[in-house]
């Protein structure tokens, strides 16, 4: 089992996406913005961060990066990929997932503990949490609030495709909305960061199952 994680320019949390794909019991990889090859990867891991400095628009930049033309096409094929904060942006720049991730309401940073609830357990990234599992990872950002018009946030509801919902709305998402996947379910998008939180050490471990859920099913 190998996990890819992209580090783009302005990448931060890349080394800690490794981390837990490693914890999980995956071989994690190490894969560069500029080169278009996955390196035989069985699945991707977009990190947090702010990759090109956030500007135009957060994700704007490199979604036209090297690595994310085969990425959208093996997604297609359906490879699973997650994108965390940052890499959830870039998956909304690359159209892999609807909607955009704007600036928070309150148009602060924001850096906490955040409890959410599990709504889709049939993706390849929360496969092993219980339907409505109530979780705690770490949220941090300042473009994390997701928007999208009436007609795709009635299709999110209707089939089913939002994955995980704030208990407490902190930044303005549209009905609390806090991930999002694909219709296929292998593209997950999370604003807030599981790879924080693979350690009960460090508060909670919570996160560490949905890296758990991708090496379970890349296993079977």
């Amino acid at each position: 089992m190998k996990i890819g994680v992209v580090t783009f320019p302005g990448s931060l949390d890349d080394v800690d996406a490794r981390r837990a794909a490693a914890v999980a019991g995956a071989e994690a990889v190490a894969l560069w913005h500029g080169d278009a090859d996955l390196h035989g990867v069985d699945a991707v891991v977009l990190p947090g961060g702010f990759s090109y400095g956030d500007y135009l628009r957060a994700g704007a930049i490199s979604r036209f990066a090297p690595v994310m033309e085969t990425i959208i096409k093996k997604a297609g094929e359906g490879l699973p990929v997650l994108g965390i904060c940052n890499g959830f942006q870039v998956l909304c720049e690359s159209h892999l997932l609807p909607g955009a991730l704007i600036k928070n309401h309150h148009r602060k940073f924001i850096c906490k503990d955040q409890p959410l609830r599990i709504e889709n357990n049939r993706t390849a990234w929360t496969s092993d949490y219980d339907a409505n599992h109530e979780i705690t990872i770490v949220l941090k950002n300042q473009d994390g609030s997701f928007v999208a018009d009436e007609a795709t946030l009635d299709r999110l509801e209707g089939e089913g495709r939002v994955v995980a919902r704030y208990l407490g709305n902190p930044n303005g998402s549209y009905r609390d909305i806090a991930g999002i996947t694909n219709e296929r379910g292998n593209v997950v998008g999370l604003m807030p960061h599981p790879e924080h939180a693979v350690n009960p050490l460090c508060s909670s471990a919570d996160g560490g199952r949905l890296f758990e859920s991708a090496a379970a099913a890349l296993v079977a």
